[in-house]
């Protein structure tokens, strides 16, 4: 699609406010549509408000942490030569513990209005998962829709809407089948021009399918999954953001296998609402809802109002990014060690030149 403002992409009075009277005359706002190793795919108006795609180096953030690095989503300010100045302070973000041992952010998207969480009415349907997704989202208070795909593989699509109702009641479901486009009109509602709508899901679930759909073209590289145990394999290699042509934008993301919590907890307690309520009535504040007497989440679980399956993982979740959390911090508290070290080794090298 041929964009023909800002508002296109995604910009609005939010991003707007971040600029002064200087910036506004001497800068351009260019949004981050796909990040490659070094470079950054930035598509945005010139001087003359053509439509202009740039590749952008990484080399201006090579100092800076993970979270300070452009993600897709971001709006860089670039000068009028086209070089990077700095990325605009993110309306919402959606992150996780870097797979693997190492200890750090890895940013999935920046300036997200909504996410389809896509899963399949197979093997692959997971509540915990989705519980996982919901409160990623929820940290930045990003609204989310779960979309039940494969629909016309499945003979009874009922089991899974039950799971659905009793773990979020609130949360709306559409269920769709990604091959056939009139099925897909049903989310065309929740994408407005302007608004920028992430998928996330496992591998092999539909995102891609759906990208392409919506889009109306076939950028997105499709396959099948595995019938034995309805496992995806990896089509979508690296996040991308789409310019749909009703408007509205669609950035799809390759399946997650690890989705580890870290900086989560607003948005744990959030997912997780209900245990909450039942906590603030506890007789303790500080109980841990393991054997403390008045305990008003025991209670539930005992009266069966609360289903221990969902308690076990709203436990998991909280110890799982504490952990996480942790071991962040510690990371960077030694980052900020070891960069006064490494300054301080510079600056006793040049005194010890200077008296050469």
């Amino acid at each position: 699609m041929q964009i023909h403002n800002l508002f296109d992409l995604g910009w609005s009075n939010y991003f707007q406010s971040q600029l002064d009277l200087d910036a506004i005359g001497s800068q351009l706002p260019f949004r981050v549509i796909a990040v490659q190793r070094d470079l950054f795919e930035c598509l945005g108006l010139d001087r003359d408000n053509r439509q202009k795609l740039l590749h952008i180096s990484a080399y201006h953030w090579r100092n800076e942490p993970p979270e300070a690095h452009p993600t897709v989503g971001d709006w860089i300010m670039l000068d009028t030569e086209y070089q990077a100045l700095k990325v605009l302070e993110r309306k919402t973000l959606i992150k996780r513990r870097s797979p693997g041992k190492e200890s750090a952010i890895q940013l999935i998207a920046a300036n997200i209005d909504t996410v389809f969480i896509i899963t399949s009415c197979n093997d692959e349907f997971n509540i915990n998962r989705i519980d996982r997704y919901l409160s990623i989202a929820a940290e930045s208070g990003i609204h989310c829709i779960v979309v039940l795909t494969k629909v016309d593989l499945c003979e009874d699509v009922a089991p899974f809407l039950t799971a659905l109702a009793d773990a979020q009641p609130q949360l709306h479901v559409e269920q769709v089948n990604a091959t056939d486009a009139t099925s897909l009109e049903a989310l065309k509602k929740w994408i407005t021009p302007g608004q920028t709508v992430a998928l996330l899901g496992s591998s092999g679930v539909g995102k891609s399918t759906i990208t392409n759909s919506l889009s109306g073209n076939q950028e997105q590289s499709t396959a099948a999954i595995r019938e034995q145990d309805s496992k995806g394999r990896h089509t979508t290699t690296s996040r991308s953001l789409h310019v749909l042509a009703d408007g509205g934008l669609l950035l799809d993301s390759p399946g997650m296998r690890e989705l580890q919590m870290v900086d989560n907890e607003a948005g744990i307690k959030a997912t997780f609402s209900d245990i909450e309520a039942l906590a603030s009535k506890c007789r303790f504040r500080d109980c841990q809802h393991q054997s403390e007497p008045g305990c008003a989440v025991i209670e539930a679980l005992e009266s069966g109002k609360l289903e221990q399956q969902r308690f076990d993982n709203y436990h998991k979740l909280l110890a799982e990014q504490a952990r996480n959390s942790a071991s962040l911090v510690q990371r960077r508290q030694n980052d900020k060690a070891m960069g006064r070290f490494y300054k301080s080794v510079m600056k006793s090298s040049r005194k010890f030149k200077s008296r050469e």
